[in-house]
């Protein structure tokens, strides 16, 4: 299976579009990592809103996700999250705390956005 990652102004949209099995997850992570490399991208908006079930190592993919990507300069905001799978990764006590979350893509944006704009007046 093949995510689609999409280059939306300076961040990148990834639509994921159906449960992941670990093969798919890894190749995700690599994949994201290279486009951030690639495009400069400074964000991500992952949206898991067709994603119905996590289990465990997924959710570690998910979570290195974020980790990494941060370490090379795209906040990274997951949009989506359906109840099943909130109730999941709190019952594996996987800890979302440092992971910025909006409902869709479209609040994931402007989360963005105004996270890019803060920064720029900062390093002004």
């Amino acid at each position: 299976m093949s995510i689609p990652i999409l280059k939306v102004n300076d961040s990148l949209l990834v639509s994921i579009q159906e449960d992941l099995d670990d093969q798919s997850a890894m190749q995700l992570q690599e994949d994201i990592l290279k486009n951030i490399q690639s495009t400069n991208a400074t964000g991500i908006v992952m949206d898991l809103s067709l994603v119905n079930l996590v289990d465990s190592f997924i959710a570690k993919i998910l979570v290195d996700i974020v980790n990494m990507s941060d370490l090379m300069g795209a906040r990274v905001i997951v949009t989506g999250v359906q109840p099943l799978v909130a109730i999941t990764l709190n019952e594996m006590g996987i800890s979302m705390k440092n992971i910025s979350t909006a409902i869709d893509v479209e609040k994931g944006l402007e989360s963005l956005k105004e996270y890019n704009g803060r920064i720029q007046k900062l390093k002004t």
